[in-house]
């Protein structure tokens, strides 16, 4: 049996169109910047309500200084893009100074360190 033409010719229904996310133009170096220190203040704000929230669901009391601390840094961020001025303390682009990361650190391990139940041995 031999291989039979179509009776009539195969045609496309609609013209391809490029996707849009395809046609979309590529970033200018300073739209990427600016996307990269959003996307870096959102990270950062969600460490800090994270620390705040483990603290709470584990029952951990965190000291006044503690609780200034979180609440201070999350609105220099919010307010400036970045919570230290002084260059020579943290990285340029960073949005928290090197000694702000190590006690964001430090009250997430606190809150992580102390089991949720520990009060309800008695």
């Amino acid at each position: 049996m031999a291989f039979k033409a179509p009776a009539k010719p195969l045609k496309r229904g609609q013209p391809l169109v490029a996707r849009k996310a395809l046609a979309a133009k590529p970033l200018t170096p300073g739209q990427a910047r600016e996307q990269d220190k959003a996307a870096l203040q959102k990270r950062t704000l969600r460490a800090l309500d994270k620390a705040r929230r483990l603290a709470a669901e584990q029952g951990v009391d965190l000291s006044d200084w503690e609780d200034d601390f979180l609440n201070s840094v999350a609105q220099r961020v919010k307010t400036y893009g970045r919570a230290f001025r002084d260059p020579d303390k943290g990285a340029m682009n960073g949005t928290l100074s090197l000694r702000q990361g190590l006690k964001l650190r430090e009250i997430h391990k606190k809150a992580k360190s102390q089991p949720k139940d520990a009060s309800d041995d008695d």
